[in-house]
């Protein structure tokens, strides 16, 4: 691995530990406010998606050598927009932002920002992230992998649960109205 791909790959690691500083301030305030959490159960899984995203990229390039494909700036340049989307959705969710699942009763939820044109654009981004990321470094089977366990997680239980947990504190389904999961919603409805 060279120099350059090394320090991008801790920025990522350090960037994840301090979004988990983050969302550990954010559920103490969100318990403040009588809120709790939902589906603690399978959050580990979530964990080890993320420690076998990191892992992965490290074992196929000291194991399997894998070397960066020539063409690497463009998965790269696709991780650096997602950047943007993610922070945008950091800050529209502001002190709700969670990588748990914490709902607070009687809060609303947030119709800013991205949330204003579909209803999760942040696991939207982390599944780009986790798409693109192993792909600058040549991990093309953590790639995969780790996409195909993070689309059945996200898509079977981890989205489903949080809806579910929303809908029944809050007027989720009011405030998100024709908004769709993943894709943008464009029409003048979903902006109001």
């Amino acid at each position: 691995m060279t120099s350059w791909m090394i320090l991008l790959w801790w920025i990522v690691v350090v960037q994840r530990i301090g979004e988990l500083a983050i969302s550990k301030q954010n559920s103490t305030w969100m318990a403040s406010q009588g809120g709790y959490e939902v589906g603690r159960e399978h959050y580990k899984l979530i964990v080890f998606i993320h420690l076998l995203f990191f892992i992965g990229i490290w074992g196929e390039v000291l194991i399997f050598r894998a070397k960066p494909p020539s063409w690497a700036y463009v998965p790269l340049l696709i991780f650096a927009c997602t950047q943007v989307l993610r922070y945008w959705c950091i800050r529209s969710l502001g002190k709700y932002w969670n990588t748990r699942i914490w709902v607070v009763p009687g809060h609303k939820p947030s119709v800013t920002g991205p949330y204003k044109y579909m209803r999760h654009p942040n696991y939207v981004v982390v599944a780009i992230e986790l798409l693109v990321f192993p792909v600058i470094f040549g991990a093309y089977l953590t790639s995969a992998m780790v996409t195909f366990i993070n689309t059945l997680t996200m898509v079977l239980i981890r989205i489903p649960m949080e809806e579910f947990a929303l809908k029944d504190v809050t007027n989720y389904e009011e405030e998100m109205g024709e908004k769709r999961r993943f894709l943008p919603s464009w029409n003048r409805s979903s902006t109001d």
